[in-house]
C-alpha cells in the first residue's frame, strides 16, 4: 500500500469496511460515507477494470460505461503497475461465483 495513505484513520476506515457482512450493509454504510457521485465513480472504475481484464477495447468500454479515456487509462495503469488489489478482488469474486 502507498505509505502516503497509511495511517490510523485509514486503518479505522478499512476495519469498519471489514465488519460489513452483506451487500445491504455495504449500501447503508457507503451511502452514509460517500456522495452518490463518489460511489458511482468507484463503481465505474470497477466495471472498467473488469472489462479491461476481459480484454475489451477502449471504445467498447467508453460506450458501455460512459467512462472517459483518461479514467480507462488510469485504471489500466493501475491494473498493470498497481498493488494488485483489483486482481485480488476479481479472483475472490470468481471463486465465489463457481
Amino acid at each position: 500500500m502507498n505509505n502516503k495513505l497509511k495511517d490510523e484513520h485509514m486503518d479505522d476506515l478499512f476495519k469498519a469496511i471489514l465488519t460489513l457482512e452483506n451487500t445491504e450493509e455495504c449500501y447503508a454504510f457507503f451511502e452514509d460515507l460517500c456522495t452518490v457521485l463518489e460511489l458511482k465513480a468507484m463503481s465505474q472504475r470497477m466495471q472498467v477494470a473488469k472489462m479491461l481484464v476481459q480484454k475489451k477495447v477502449y471504445s467498447d468500454i467508453v460506450a458501455q460505461t460512459g467512462a472517459s479515456t483518461a479514467t480507462i487509462s488510469r485504471v489500466n495503469r493501475t491494473l498493470n503497475y498497481g498493488s494488485e488489489g483489483y486482481a485480488l478482488v476479481f479472483d475472490r469474486m470468481n471463486k465465489k461465483d463457481n
